[in-house]
């Protein structure tokens, strides 16, 4: 089941990471990003990679990973293969497909791997913006959170 007071405490324990503002949200972003892309079962190990490669917050990145939930998994799919194949040019079709493994999901690979890249680029942007507003807000509540995201602001980087 949901259990919400696990979710609050992670999210409380996000937002209150003594990192930059910037630095978090972009971590989340490049996540739902990745959360984007059709290889399902490689979301986290991308997540991960990507952390360390860019630099970036590897708990968030690894949460925006995990944005694209079953739940909406089919209909962005959906989306991003109409959109693929409108931005190639092609008519419009359905996507159908057996199941959602790479396999069978490979023979619709280049319309597939355009509209999420561009869907997800879109999400990744509203993901920074979002993210950014919350963590401010959240410290905002804190007076030492506040007086630390202010010292960051100032400076443009992360406190040591």
């Amino acid at each position: 089941m949901l259990n919400k007071d696990l979710w609050k405490k992670k999210i409380k324990a996000i937002l209150s990471l003594d990192s930059h503002p910037g630095h978090i949200s972009a971590g989340f972003a490049v996540g739902v990003f990745i959360s984007f892309t059709p290889f399902f079962g490689l979301h986290t190990p991308l997540a991960i990679a990507a952390a360390f490669v860019f630099r970036l917050n590897k708990l968030t990145c690894i949460t925006g990973a995990w944005v694209n939930t079953p739940i909406t998994v089919i209909p962005i799919l959906g989306l991003s293969y109409k959109l693929g194949r409108m931005l190639r040019g092609l008519p419009s079709a359905e996507l159908h497909t057996t199941s959602l493994q790479w396999r069978y999901l490979e023979k619709h690979a280049s319309s597939l791997l355009l509209g999420t890249s561009i869907l997800g680029f879109i999400a990744a942007i509203f993901a920074y913006f979002i993210c950014y507003y919350l963590v401010l807000r959240f410290r905002q509540k804190d007076e030492t959170l506040a007086e630390l995201a202010n010292e960051m602001e100032e400076t443009g980087e992360d406190v040591e």
